[in-house]
């Protein structure tokens, strides 16, 4: 249950209609503020939460969890405070929903401190100015689009190409290289993906560092648009309290965008352009925006979003776009072709792939492998009508270079090892570096470009046997 209601700050009224989970609820006097909890049905077990003040004596209610056997004329008592969920090192290691109920049969302490979930992004003046590289492990990530300490990375692709796959290797590479938090949160995702990520995790020895928060596909939208706001109460704590850094990994965005969007279409406001909700830049934005680095820890971000029909003008990807310090596009095509990870090297971007930040040497690297993936790119078409033998040498060259780069971005995933026959690797940036800078010298042009797919560092194609090609 939430805080106790005791008889000087409890307010009965009673509810007046109920249109699925919408609730509208009539009060004499002392009119429920936007946010508060409202609990009504036989047993007070019904949760709401008040999202519209209709005149001084009616409120308009979202449902936080079933409405059956819900009836006009119940009576709902008024809590006079927002949704809370309990913060606190006791937390890890286990998995909670919305309201901080346990959903792994662990028991919290009871007097465990709990939380608003509706907190305010922490002022200008507290936040860290300084930039930091994030290091994943992962090659095509590091080399490319790397990470900021404390900033926000979206995976945008549309179903089936490795969104949430990527996001569990990020936990677990996370995990392995930094000492710190991490959030898992789940929102509007199928509980069998929260039950395989559990056992990963508890397999992999680092669910004790691990607090993981869902709000799943069958429950209602209340609880699907509340449970990021949640998620993010819990990593502050972590943030704030124990200066510590914290890893939220949040799968998916659009899921938080589509439940804001059923909310407002079912309290009957007109949708803007596609459907979607006219406050979405609001409500994405207060959420996005409490994630911050300050002086004394950061919850650094690395979020999924899909992507309908892989449209990337969608409103709901648009918007979020602008939220984001790095953004990995993943590619259908490259799926296809058993390119994995399938980022999109030239469609993603890294707002910190400047020379200050990264070195000049990273730099100059990442722009020749830009470089020369263009030129590949731009070349395709002469290849399809042609053939490879039409082009010049130096094209040749490129073409050479830039299918070896391709094979050697990409990388066997621990989280996949028992699906392929590859053992997992964890690559770190100097290793990728060099290998980058050595395929572009064209060092390689003895080894077929096949020894290059799915291997970790530069050197294990020299332990293959060169033939001429």
């Amino acid at each position: 249950m939430q805080d106790k209601i005791t008889s000087q700050n409890k307010s009965i009224g009673h509810v007046v209609a109920v249109r699925g989970s919408v609730v509208d609820i009539k009060f004499e006097k002392n009119l429920p503020s936007i946010n508060m909890v409202v609990k009504t049905g036989k047993d007070l077990e019904i949760i709401l939460e008040v999202h519209m003040q209709l005149d001084d004596q009616h409120i308009r209610c979202i449902a936080l969890n079933p409405t059956q056997g819900l009836e006009r004329g119940m009576n709902a008592v008024s809590t006079y405070a927002p949704l809370k969920v309990p913060v606190g090192p006791e937390t890890l290691g286990h998995m909670f929903d919305v309201f901080g109920n346990t959903l792994d049969d662990f028991e919290l302490p009871p007097n465990m401190e709990r939380r608003s979930i509706h907190n305010q992004p922490p002022p200008l003046t507290e936040r860290s100015t300084t930039s930091e590289v994030f290091e994943t492990g992962i090659k095509a990530i590091d080399v490319l689009l790397p990470l900021e300490r404390g900033g926000k990375a979206g995976l945008f692709g549309g179903a089936g190409v490795g969104k949430t796959v990527l996001l569990t290797e990020l936990i677990h590479n996370m995990v392995k290289n930094h000492q710190g938090v991490s959030m898992f949160c789940g929102i509007g995702e199928r509980s069998r993906e929260g039950l395989e990520l559990y056992q990963e995790m508890k397999e992999a020895g680092v669910l004790e560092d691990m607090v993981m928060i869902f709000g799943q596909m069958n429950e209602l939208p209340g609880a699907r648009f509340r449970v990021g706001h949640a998620a993010l109460t819990m990593a502050e704590y972590f943030r704030d309290d124990e200066h510590k850094d914290v890893l939220l990994l949040i799968d998916n965005v659009f899921r938080f965008i589509q439940a804001g969007m059923e909310v407002s279409g079912l309290l009957g406001q007109m949708p803007s352009r596609l459907g979607y909700q006219p406050t979405m830049s609001t409500e994405l934005s207060q959420l996005e925006e409490r994630i911050a680095n300050t002086k004394t820890g950061a919850i650094t971000s690395i979020q999924a979003v899909y992507v309908p029909a892989d449209d990337l003008t969608d409103p709901a990807a648009v918007h979020t776009f602008s939220h984001l310090s790095a953004t990995i596009t993943l590619s259908r095509k490259r799926a296809s072709e058993g390119m994995y990870p399938a980022i999109d090297l030239l469609q993603s971007g890294s707002k910190m792939a400047t020379p200050h930040i990264i070195g000049e040497r990273h730099y100059n690297i990442a722009q020749k492998i830009r470089q020369t993936l263009a030129e590949y790119e731009e070349l395709k078409d002469i290849i399809a009508m042609l053939g490879l033998e039409q082009l010049s040498l130096n094209d040749q060259k490129t073409v050479n270079r830039s299918r070896r780069l391709e094979r050697f971005l990409t990388q066997p995933f621990f989280t996949t090892e028992q699906f392929t026959q590859y053992k997992g690797k964890n690559v770190s940036l100097k290793d990728a570096l060099d290998g980058c800078e050595r395929i572009l010298n064209d060092e390689f042009n003895d080894y077929p470009e096949s020894d290059f797919y799915m291997i970790g560092t530069i050197d294990e194609v020299k332990k293959k046997e060169p033939t001429n090609v």
